[in-house]
């Protein structure tokens, strides 16, 4: 299976265009000395630009990890790294996007994961996200609601977030505690971070409180898919550092 390809694959049959990746060393951008996540080249789009390709669009994204570097050298976090990302771009907004990920995860002709071992966390005051997950059919008892749901990278487009999780079982579980650890937002190694849709609206400011965040021009979609988690996941292995990659 090649998981960037059925990726690709599946968001094209939904409309979207596949765009390349930008160059690690952001272009006109010299705010950041490397590209740190998927959406980073999309800002300008996020933020009104139109984009030659469209509204919708699906690539992924080559990264170097820089904010929490420190984190390099447990079982999942790289320093390069790869994103699978889908963008909306004014176009639809947290319904669809939420649809496409579970029908994409979970369904029989994509990758097939088994509902049960799927785990999502939303922002407390998401609660069109919280149910949006329940009506695509997925267990309330599988929903966390987390303060930390809300993703933003210094300046720009910004808003609430709900991730994905992918359950690897009790063999990650010796002190059968990892799903309390998992609610409170600790360290644990059973329940995988696999997949983040950002729902982003907000223009953060620095300085200016987020209850005070001004609209964006229009409502997006930016998401991550970390490409060696999905391997780690999909090939059954102790650690992102163990795949083919």
């Amino acid at each position: 299976m090649n998981l960037k390809d059925l990726y690709i694959d599946f968001f094209v049959s939904k409309g979207h265009k596949q765009i390349p990746s930008a160059p690690v060393v952001p272009e006109n951008d010299p705010s950041v000395l490397f590209n740190t996540a998927g959406m980073q080249p999309l800002i300008p789009y996020l933020m009104g630009r139109p984009h030659p390709y469209g509204t919708r669009l699906v690539d992924y994204q080559k990264c170097i990890r820089t904010s929490d570097l420190e984190r390099v050298g447990d079982k999942s976090h790289h320093t390069f790294f790869e994103m699978m990302g889908n963008f909306s771009v004014g176009d639809y907004f947290k319904n669809e996007a939420i649809e496409f990920a579970f029908e994409l995860l979970t369904g029989e002709e994509w990758f097939a994961i088994p509902k049960e071992l799927l785990y999502v966390t939303v922002y407390p005051d998401d609660h069109e996200a919280y149910q949006k997950w329940i009506e695509v059919g997925l267990d309330e008892a599988h929903i966390i609601k987390l303060e930390e749901n809300f993703w933003e990278i210094g300046e720009g487009p910004c808003g609430p977030d709900s991730e994905i999780f992918f359950d690897r079982g009790e063999k990650y579980d010796p002190n059968h505690d990892a799903l309390d650890k998992f609610k409170q937002d600790e360290e644990q190694e059973r329940f995988v971070e696999i997949w983040n849709n950002v729902f982003s609206q907000f223009n953060s400011k620095e300085g200016i409180p987020r209850s005070e965040y001004k609209e964006l021009p229009s409502k997006n979609i930016d998401t991550g898919a970390g490409l060696e988690r999905w391997c780690c996941v999909f090939q059954n292995v102790d650690s992102t550092f163990e795949t083919d990659l």
